[in-house]
This record gives structure tokens, sequence and C-alpha cells, in this order.
């Protein structure tokens, strides 16, 4: 008989990217197979139940793909955080570090409500900045962030101190970086 898979197992290791002694995980050999995208959302959707919430907020770019098939299923408005420059209407932004250098993002002002209690999805928590900084437009417009979702975190680059106080869940945790 064969053992069930496990996300992690859809999950590819490519050593030496983006360069030498990195270990990159690879989610796009999990959204390439049925059973592993089916299990991936299934098993975030799963540490959302019984939690109370209005939206789903989802980072750009890999946030979107695992954040819309979520606000689907569970029938919640998906929002959007961007880069800076790609929201069409009227928005607020924040700018936050990178490891060489500085981003910005940005979130349309009018699509959460003061009071909204929201989830932030994206696809990793790494080093935590563009987590922390999208948890912090959400509660500049006023609405609450009741739960940070990831499918992967690499734990080495210690995200969680960055992103203390918040609640967060992932599918699948690696040691290192």
């Amino acid at each position: 008989m064969q053992e069930k898979k496990t996300v992690a197992d859809y999950i590819s290791a490519v050593p030496d990217f983006p360069k030498p002694g990195i270990i990159f995980r690879d989610i796009t050999s999990v959204l390439k197979d049925p059973e592993g995208f089916h299990l991936a959302i299934d098993e975030m959707q799963a540490k959302l139940e019984g939690l109370e919430f209005d939206a789903i907020v989802g980072l750009e770019s890999r946030g979107f793909i695992m954040g819309t098939p979520l606000a689907y299923n569970m029938n919640k408005p998906f929002i959007l955080v961007r880069k800076k420059g790609k929201l069409p209407r009227k928005t607020i932004g924040t700018s936050y570090a990178l490891e060489y250098g500085t981003a910005e993002i940005e979130i349309h002002e009018e699509d959460l409500a003061p009071g909204s209690k929201v989830v932030l999805v994206d696809d990793l928590i790494a080093t935590g900045g563009t987590l922390k900084a999208s948890a912090e437009l959400v509660e500049r417009l006023g609405a609450e962030v009741v739960k940070i979702l990831c499918l992967l975190e690499l734990k080495g680059l210690e995200g969680r101190k960055v992103l203390e106080g918040y609640d967060i869940e992932t599918v699948v945790q690696y040691e290192g970086n």
C-alpha cells in the first residue's frame, strides 16, 4: 500500500539557487500537480476552519495563487496587496527593507472597511518583511489581521520574530533558510 503524500512531498528542493549554499524551496512543483495543489489549498483552508473573518488579503504574486482559491472556496472577498503603481484606484502604500534596498506595496483604500477582520495569505514566510508591511497597511485602514497563513516557512530566517504578536499558521516548515 502506497503512503499518502504530504504537501512537502510536492515541493522541489533546488540546491544553489539563487546563489551557492541556498536551497530554494520551489512551489511551482506543487502548482503543476493537481493532487499537490488540491492538497495544499485543502490544508491551508483547514487552518481557517472555525475562524471568523471578513476577507482574504493576498500578497503579490504568489499570495494571489494561494489566496484566491481559499477566498472562492470560503465565499470571501479577495483583496490585493500589489507593488507600487499597479492598482488603478486610490491607494495607501508603504515601503519596507529588502536584503539589498527597499520595495513599496499598496492596497486600495476602499477595499477594507474599518473593523474588518482579515487573513493575510502568501506562499511563504522568510524574513517576514513583506508580510509585516502588508499587515501595517491593513491596520492603517482600520482592519484587523486575525491570521497570517502561508504554505511554507523558512524557520532559519526568523520571520516569526518580525511578525511577533500575529497568529501565524504554515503548512510546511523547513529548519534552515
